[in-house]
């Protein structure tokens, strides 16, 4: 926005009047300006900052759940720092904090809101209460009044003879419908791997397909989705002395990135649950025990919305003492085999050798270390092909084929190539090598004859025969009529190799400039990669493989977001991309579009639909509307 336009110089010889007058005007236009100025900048002058502690019930059944939220409003909330929430000592807490943020305008004031909400319960009956929240904004500490809780014995279950259908709330049902997270380690090294499940509990039967209102989040880990069946399979298990029917969700193997205390963002699903609602009537009546039959009773669905609990890991540095010069930072339990494809070769003759690492660990961003062979052999960069298996951890086998030239003849060898990483369980560092691999190497086709001016006496020879006879006399010989530089084809040898030159050298700055810039790289080939990855999804959905074709979709989507948008893949999530195409004005109705699309697709095995083919066909033409749409949008606003 200009705050400012170009005012026309006035004239030397105007009027004095009129010199005046143009001068109040430009007084009044600066004054209006500055103070709009001053309110863009400081709009707290007229806002006042709050922080206030709520709950959605005052009064609770004992260990029936309710939420307590703590919001903190002003013009601006990005100056929050360092939150801090009571201790809970009297309650149990079921997850949190869930964060979420609003913002609004009114009368052109902005105003926004944080708030921390967390689910808890109470196992005690009396009143209790819930301390104070405290966090910083702008350097000044806020915090929040105490909230009472009273709790009362839970409400007893309808007697038989008792008329109408029985009432039931999301807080008691939620005893009985709920998804809880749990993680193998809540301990462990940097880079080693960490397992969490997402397991469903449940007593009570699931109307229909489960719906994704929020995915974890897993900010400082590299993320593996663990393959699980196409459909739930529940087992029965004992919780808190009750028994549920149990099935996993979701299985996730994390690689943290950093140290310090980690943590993993509930998942929320919408669970339809169905409640069975028993006919009133008398015990004592022969009639009404007829009707109260299972056969006869009617059911009602709730939408219960359940949140996970936050998983919290404490990640500790690799030990820094006797750390191999050999280590890239691999952390799990590997081996390694080695294959050279020959042993006797000819100088200038390439020869491969292949360097295969397996076992389990995120084999990923798994790396070699830079080998250094003697003098007399060229190498380049490794071919690096990959066979990573997702079953119940991350395992898999990295190859690395080194092309190989020997340039002199004789007697040589490839000395041992180490490879290094950390093994967690024996919390110490491994070095595995490479045997040395001895090679004859006879001479080549340009390496036996050679003088010290490195020609041949064969090639001598044929210059010789190459020199031509030099006529001394001018007989044959006649003048050209006409002025060459008047010519097309003498024009057209001078300015072609100047355009052409040109085009190289604009052709080359572009192509350095790519390969210096691996963003720009994959910003200009993202659309290029997520179309080859819909045309594999494409035979996926033709040959019926439901699995295969949706892990496909979903790669293309998120590969699609990581490129375009600039994202590394240890941070990428679905907030996180949103967040950017946020900032860069893309309609909400084509974001809507997106989540609604990665949703369905990662929930997609959890209720496979009646018409596979049909629900494939469906997210495959959505999912290329909404790449096709956010290409389109990025591009112009890039652009513009």
């Amino acid at each position: 926005m200009r705050y400012f336009s170009n005012v026309p110089a006035v004239d030397a010889k105007v009027s004095g009047r009129r010199k005046i007058e143009t001068r109040s005007y430009l007084m009044i236009g600066f004054a209006a300006t500055l103070a709009a100025v001053l309110f863009v900048l400081f709009p707290d002058v007229s806002i006042a900052q709050t922080f206030t502690a709520t709950v959605n019930h005052t009064t609770v059944g004992q260990n029936e759940q309710f939420e307590v939220s703590f919001t903190f409003s002003a013009t601006d909330v990005n100056g929050i720092k360092n939150f801090q929430a009571p201790g809970f000592q009297d309650f149990v807490l079921l997850s949190g904090p869930d964060q979420s943020t609003s913002l609004q305008f009114i009368n052109g004031a902005a105003s926004g809101s944080m708030t921390y909400s967390y689910y808890l319960r109470c196992p005690k009956i009396g009143k209790f209460t819930i301390g104070a929240a405290s966090l910083e904004y702008n350097g000044k500490k806020y915090t929040t009044k105490p909230v009472t809780i009273d709790v009362t014995k839970a409400s007893p279950k309808p007697a038989a003879g008792t008329k109408g259908a029985p009432t039931v709330s999301s807080n008691n049902i939620g005893d009985n419908v709920f998804i809880l997270a749990s993680a193998d380690r809540e301990k462990v090294y940097l880079g080693q791997p960490v397992t969490v499940t997402y397991k469903l509990y449940t007593r009570l039967p699931i109307a229909s397909q489960m719906q994704v209102s929020k995915l974890p989040s897993y900010e400082g880990f590299w993320a593996e989705d663990l393959t699980l069946p196409g459909t739930i399979s529940l087992t029965t298990e004992t919780y808190h002395g009750k028994p549920y029917s149990v099935g996993v969700l979701k299985k996730v193997e994390l690689f943290p990135t950093q140290t310090g205390r980690l943590s993993v963002t509930p998942m929320v699903l919408d669970i339809p649950v169905q409640v069975r609602q028993r006919q009133g009537g008398s015990p004592n009546n022969v009639f009404d025990q007829f009707f109260n039959d299972p056969f006869f009773n009617s059911y009602s669905t709730v939408n219960l919305k359940s949140t996970s609990n936050t998983i919290k890991v404490d990640v500790v540095p690799l030990p820094s003492n006797n750390v191999p010069k050999s280590f890239t930072g691999s952390v799990g339990d590997f081996t390694m085999s080695s294959q050279i494809s020959n042993v006797n070769t000819k100088a200038d003759e390439p020869l491969t050798l292949k360097i295969t690492i397996s076992g389990q660990g995120n084999i990923q961003l798994l790396t070699m270390p830079d080998i250094s062979l003697p003098s007399g052999f060229d190498t380049y960069q490794p071919k690096i092909t990959q066979q990573i298996t997702r079953d119940n951890a991350v395992s898999g086998t990295k190859t690395f084929e080194y092309l190989i030239v020997p340039r002199v003849a004789g007697r040589q060898e490839i000395p041992p190539i180490k490879f290094s990483y950390f093994n967690p369980a024996r919390r110490s560092y491994i070095t595995l090598a490479t045997p040395p691999y001895p090679l004859d190497i006879a001479p080549g086709a340009n390496n036996g004859n050679q003088n010290v001016a490195g020609f041949s006496k064969e090639n001598i020879k044929l210059l010789g025969e190459d020199i031509r006879y030099i006529h001394t006399t001018t007989s044959g010989l006649r003048r050209e009529v006409g002025y060459t530089i008047f010519s097309a084809w003498f024009w057209s040898a001078v300015v072609a190799p100047l355009f052409i030159l040109i085009g190289l050298v604009t052709w080359k700055r572009r192509t350095d400039k790519l390969a210096g810039n691996v963003q720009l790289l994959r910003y200009r080939q993202a659309e290029k990669v997520a179309r080859a990855r819909f045309k594999k999804a494409k035979l996926l959905m033709d040959g019926g493989k439901q699995a295969e074709f949706y892990a496909e979709i979903s790669q293309a989507i998120f590969g699609y977001l990581e490129d375009k948008l600039h994202i590394p893949k240890s941070e990428m999530s679905l907030e996180r991309a949103e967040s950017v195409l946020k900032a860069r004005n893309i309609d909400g109705r084509l974001l809507a579009s997106l989540r609604s699309c990665t949703e369905k697709c990662e929930f997609a095995r959890f209720a496979p639909a009646g018409d596979g083919a049909a629900a494939m066909s469906d997210m495959y033409n959505e999912l290329t509307s909404v790449i096709v749409g956010l290409e389109r949008t990025l591009s112009v606003k890039k652009h513009a």
